[in-house]
C-alpha cells in the first residue's frame, strides 16, 4: 500500500479531551475519529488493527471447537423480561420502541438471545455440548464514556456461549476456554494475567477475568510472585496471620480531638500508626443500622460485603441517622457503648486489632486503648470484608501478594443453570428426564485490546505495536520519490517484491521530508522502517531500523530483499 492512495490524517497534538496515551495516539496517527460521546468510526489504519485482533481470536475459538454465528444486535424486550433483567439491568440499557410502539433494547450482551436459539433446537443429551460465538457490536449507555474506545459506549466483542449435560461437562469445556484465552494473549503478544474473579451482573459460580498489564489499568489486581495465584482486588482473600501475640491490655480514655475525623488526621495527632485505629462505618441495611470495622490503614470491599447475609442492599448511613442511632457526628464513631441490637460485622484483621483508638460516639473526642473483649458489648461478626494491600498473605499459602494495575480484555463465566432455568432451556437425559441446561459464557473485548496493546507499547513517538497486530509489517521511507528516478525505480520494485513474498508493507512515497516521513511512521507503529535514498542506493547500504529498540542496521541494496526476509523470519521465531 502507498501512502498516497492511503486515507491518513495525522495529529501533531491530541484533543484535550484524551486522557489516556492510547486515546491520545489512537486520535494523532489517525485510527479513529470521534463521532459523539463514547462514539467512535474505525479508520483504514485502525480497522487493520481491529482486524487482526478479530482474525487471531477467530482462530483460536475455531482452533478450540467453537462455531460463530451472528445473532442481532436489537433484541425484544420479552426475552428480557423473561430472565428478570429488563428492569434490573440498569440505565446502561439502551431502550428502544419501534414504529409499533414495540420495546426493544441495543443488545449489551447476548445470554438472552444464545439461550433462546438453544431452548427452540436443543431438545436431547445426543446434541450436546456445543459452543456458540459471535463477533458483534454491542452498545452500553456508559454513564461517563472516557478514554477513547477503552470505554466507550459502542464496541467490538466476541462473546461466547456454551451448553452442556452436566456441571463437570461444564468445567471441561470451561478449562479450554481458559487455555484458548491464554493462547490468544500469547499470540497477541501481550502481557498479560488471568485471575479469580467476581461474577457481577452476570451471575453464576466460576469467574477469571484476562487483564494486560499496564499501569494506566482501572483494576488492581494482587498476585503472589511465588505462585500461580492471581485475583481481582475485588475478590481476593485478606488472610490473617496465625500465630499474632496479643499484648497486655491498658486502660481505656477519653482524649479530645477537636475537628479531627479522619483517620490519617487522628493518627498524626495522637502521633500513632495509622493501623492502630479502628475505622467504624456507619451502614442502613434493612432499614437498620449497622456498623462495619475496618483497620484504619485498609479500605472497605463492598462486593464482599455485599454478599454477607442481610448486606446485598446496603448503603451508608446520613448525618442524621448516624446521630439518632449514636449521639455523636460522622468521624467520631465507634463500637463502645452503643445499642446492644446494634449489627456490628468486623473484619478479620481488624478483630485482631488490640489496645487500638477508634471515635467516641461524642463531638471531638475519641477512646484510646480500646479492647474487643473487655470494651464492646455487642456481638460481633467476623468476616473478609477488606481489600487486600501488598504484603498480605497468599490465599495458596505460598508466599506474600503483591498489587499491579490491569485492563480487563477478557472475562470467562460458569453460569451454570442461571439462564437456562429462567429461560426454561432444557433437553432430555438418557432416561428421557428433563433437565436444564449447564452454560458457560465468555467475552473477549476486540476493540478494548487496540487500546490496551498501545497502553502497554507506547513511547514519546508514538505507539509500538506487538508484530502480531501491526497494521504493516515494514514501512519503506522513500526519501526524494518524486524527484529521484532512482529511488522511485528501486522502492516501486522492492515494494511489488515484498508484496508477492507475502509481506504487507506500506511504502511511504508521499515526497515529504526524511523528518516528516520517520516521524508518521513511528507514530503510527510499524515495527521496522527500511529508509531508501539515492546515497544509499550509490553506496549499496540501506538502513533498517527496528521500532521496539530504535537500534539501526545495514542491509544491502543488491539482496535487499533476501535479507528483509531473514530479518522478518528471525523475528517471528
Amino acid at each position: 500500500m502507498r501512502l498516497t492512495q492511503f486515507f491518513l490524517n495525522t495529529l501533531r497534538e491530541a484533543p484535550n479531551e484524551a486522557e489516556l496515551a492510547s486515546h491520545q495516539l489512537m486520535l494523532r496517527a489517525g485510527l479513529i475519529k470521534k463521532l459523539g460521546g463514547g462514539l467512535y468510526s474505525w479508520l483504514p489504519l485502525g480497522y487493520r488493527v481491529l482486524k487482526k485482533v478479530e482474525n487471531i481470536v477467530r482462530d483460536e475459538m475455531e482452533r478450540a471447537g467453537a462455531l460463530e454465528v451472528l445473532m442481532p444486535a436489537i433484541q425484544p424486550a420479552e426475552l428480557w423480561a423473561e430472565s428478570g433483567r429488563w428492569e434490573i439491568f440498569g440505565e446502561q440499557m439502551l431502550k428502544i420502541k419501534d414504529r409499533h410502539d414495540r420495546d426493544f433494547c441495543f443488545g449489551p450482551t447476548h445470554e438472552e438471545v444464545i439461550t433462546d436459539i438453544a431452548r427452540q433446537d436443543i431438545k436431547s443429551y445426543r446434541q450436546l455440548p456445543i459452543n456458540l460465538y459471535q463477533i458483534q457490536t454491542k452498545f452500553r449507555d456508559e454513564i461517563r464514556p472516557r478514554f477513547g474506545v477503552m470505554r466507550a459506549r459502542e464496541f467490538l466483542m466476541k462473546d461466547a456461549y456454551s451448553f452442556h449435560t452436566d456441571f463437570a461437562d461444564l468445567k471441561r469445556e470451561y478449562r479450554n476456554m481458559f487455555d484458548t484465552y491464554c493462547r490468544i494473549f500469547e499470540r497477541l503478544e501481550l502481557q498479560y494475567r488471568p485471575v479469580a474473579a467476581d461474577t457481577g451482573a452476570i451471575g453464576g459460580t466460576g469467574s477469571h477475568e484476562f487483564h494486560v498489564l499496564a499501569e494506566s489499568g482501572e483494576d488492581a489486581i494482587a498476585y503472589c510472585p511465588e505462585s500461580d495465584y492471581a485475583a481481582n482486588v475485588e475478590l481476593a482473600e485478606a488472610v490473617v496471620a496465625k500465630g499474632v501475640q496479643i499484648p497486655s491490655m491498658v486502660s481505656l480514655k477519653k482524649v479530645s480531638t477537636p475537628q479531627v475525623m479522619k483517620c490519617e488526621d487522628v493518627a498524626n495527632q495522637l502521633n500513632i500508626p495509622i493501623a492502630n485505629i479502628l475505622k467504624t462505618l456507619a451502614l442502613i441495611s434493612n432499614d437498620k443500622l449497622v456498623l462495619v470495622l475496618i483497620r484504619g490503614d485498609h479500605q472497605l470491599n463492598e462486593i464482599k460485603l455485599t454478599k454477607l447475609e442481610g448486606m446485598a442492599q446496603f448503603r451508608f448511613a446520613t448525618d442524621e441517622e448516624i446521630h439518632e442511632h449514636l449521639g455523636g457526628p460522622m468521624g467520631f464513631i465507634g463500637p463502645v457503648r452503643i445499642d446492644s441490637k446494634i449489627r456490628i460485622i468486623s473484619d478479620r484483621t481488624a478483630k485482631l486489632m488490640s489496645n487500638f483508638i477508634c471515635g467516641a460516639n461524642e463531638q471531638d473526642y475519641h477512646l484510646t486503648g480500646v479492647n474487643f473483649d473487655r470494651d464492646i458489648e455487642n456481638e460481633i461478626e467476623v468476616a473478609d470484608i477488606r481489600n487486600v494491600v501488598s504484603g498480605d498473605l497468599s490465599p495458596d499459602g505460598k508466599g506474600t501478594l503483591e498489587i499491579c494495575r490491569g485492563i480487563e480484555v477478557g472475562h470467562i463465566f460458569q453460569l451454570r443453570t442461571k439462564y437456562s432455568d429462567l429461560l426454561k432451556c432444557q433437553y432430555l437425559d438418557k432416561e428421557g428426564k428433563s433437565k436444564s441446561t449447564e452454560m458457560g459464557c465468555y467475552g473477549i473485548g476486540i476493540s478494548r485490546i487496540v487500546a490496551a496493546a498501545i497502553e502497554q507499547g507506547h513511547d514519546e513517538k508514538g505507539i509500538v505495536w506487538p508484530r502480531s497486530i501491526a497494521p504493516y509489517s515494514l514501512a519503506i521511507a522513500a526519501i526524494g520519490y518524486k524527484k529521484s528516478a532512482i529511488v522511485k525505480d528501486f522502492c516501486d520494485n522492492l515494494e511489488s517484491e515484498l508484496i508477492d513474498a507475502g509481506v504487507e508493507v506500506l511504502l511511504d512515497d508521499r515526497g515529504e521530508r526524511p523528518g516528516v516521513m520517520f516521524a508518521d511512521l513511528e507514530l503510527i507503529g510499524i515495527p521496522y522502517r527500511l529508509t531508501v535514498g539515492d546515497r544509499g542506493i550509490n553506496e549499496g547500504k540501506l538502513e533498517w531500523t527496528d521500532r521496539l529498540t530504535g537500534q539501526t542496521s545495514s542491509i544491502a541494496s543488491d539482496s535487499a530483499l533476501d535479507e528483509i526476509m531473514n530479518n522478518l523470519r528471525e523475528e517471528k521465531n
